[in-house]
């Protein structure tokens, strides 16, 4: 059995997608053409899971995902399984430098609410799949788009009409139930990921979000963090609940750069997660400054160091220096490490084989075992 208290994130972690492996995809685009049903897919996916937990415990890891390996997006999945979400073919939207994704989009038809989501079983399977393989020291951590995903990137809607209190209500009505639900199912280490933060990591992009909205940027902020909090406020005490902030990652390109600058009253003072992943692995994430505004003695902040975007291993000295660089701003024992994104946020991943992925991951464990020992 998983132990029911989860001291996590832990030194060594990880966002949670991995590239999709070669069966898996055979049977995705088998399901797609029609060659096989959906019971058949879900047994394929049900192995490679079982196998890719494995792996992830045989790495060292205590924090076990299911890869993503049932999603298409990382966001989108879960969001259009809301009661009144839908997906939908859009216009291309893509922002990606030098990157094309699949013009896919959600609408907003009906009142935002959580029931029986199908995402549910996909814990309780990975759940399972920890406690068959680990030895009791490792825990289920699953993955889900933050409330802001929702309620500040949906696109224009029909049902709500401009109500955005109502819309901001329901939206953080659905996420305080899905928090119960999951925990309900066993989940005690919950991870929100959230892009919007990158509205405000550069002048343009600031710019252009108090132009879309019509209101001060300072307000745009306060709006989000009372987003998160409010929809985590019910979280029962032994649930752990993270954020990582992300700045794009679909085949290995971004979205923007920039630093926390902005934000960082925001994240590290006002947000109530247990955990920050912040990414840090080259200069369009800016400098450790930001981390001054740190103020929990009960928070960490995990460093992204290593990149999940190309295959070459950093040099382990260099990182190790840049996390006591950053620990004389937050203290070394409430800092952690990881790969800066996840390895495939969509199904079609980044630019680099599973072996290399692999060596990422064990350069993870072996840097942050020689920096914090064993924990």
């Amino acid at each position: 059995m998983t132990n029911t208290f989860v001291k996590a994130p832990f030194k060594a972690d990880h966002v949670g997608s991995f590239l999709r492996t070669a069966p898996l995809k055979e049977a995705r685009t088998a399901y797609t053409n029609g060659e096989i049903d959906r019971a058949a897919l879900k047994a394929v996916e049900d192995q490679e899971i079982e196998k890719l937990v494995q792996k992830q415990i045989e790495t060292g890891l205590k924090s076990i995902t299911d890869g993503e390996f049932r999603r298409a997006w990382w966001h989108l999945d879960f969001l259009s399984g809301l009661e009144g979400v839908e997906e939908f073919e859009t216009e291309y939207i893509s922002q990606f430098k030098g990157a094309k994704t699949k013009n896919k989009a959600i609408k907003v038809v009906g009142k935002v609410a959580f029931n029986d989501h199908y995402m549910l079983e996909h814990f309780t399977f990975l759940k399972e799949a920890v406690e068959k393989y680990g030895d009791g020291s490792q825990v289920a951590k699953f993955s889900i788009p933050s409330p802001n995903m929702l309620f500040t990137r949906i696109q224009e809607d029909e049902y709500y009409n401009g109500n955005s209190e109502q819309f901001y209500h329901d939206t953080v009505a659905a996420y305080q139930k899905a928090i119960q639900a999951f925990y309900d199912a066993g989940c005690r280490y919950l991870q929100l990921d959230d892009t919007s933060w990158i509205d405000f990591v550069s002048e343009e992009r600031i710019n252009a979000v108090v132009e879309k909205l019509g209101m001060d940027v300072q307000d745009i902020i306060n709006t989000r963090v009372s987003c998160l909090n409010d929809a985590i406020a019910k979280k029962p005490e032994d649930m752990l609940i993270t954020m990582h902030i992300c700045r794009g990652n679909f085949r290995s390109t971004y979205i923007t750069s920039g630093g926390y600058d902005n934000i960082s009253d925001a994240i590290f003072a006002n947000l109530n997660v247990d955990g920050l992943f912040l990414e840090y692995d080259d200069n369009r994430s800016g400098d450790f400054e930001p981390l001054k505004n740190f103020t929990r003695n009960d928070q960490t902040v995990v460093l992204g160091l290593i990149t999940s975007k190309f295959p070459e291993l950093e040099n382990s000295e260099n990182i190790k220096e840049k996390i006591q660089e950053a620990s004389q701003f937050i203290p070394l024992e409430n800092l952690s490490l990881s790969p800066q994104c996840g390895f495939a946020s969509t199904e079609e991943g980044n630019e680099l084989t599973e072996e290399e992925q692999w060596n990422k991951i064990r350069h993870v464990v072996q840097i942050a075992e020689d920096v914090w020992g064993n924990k």
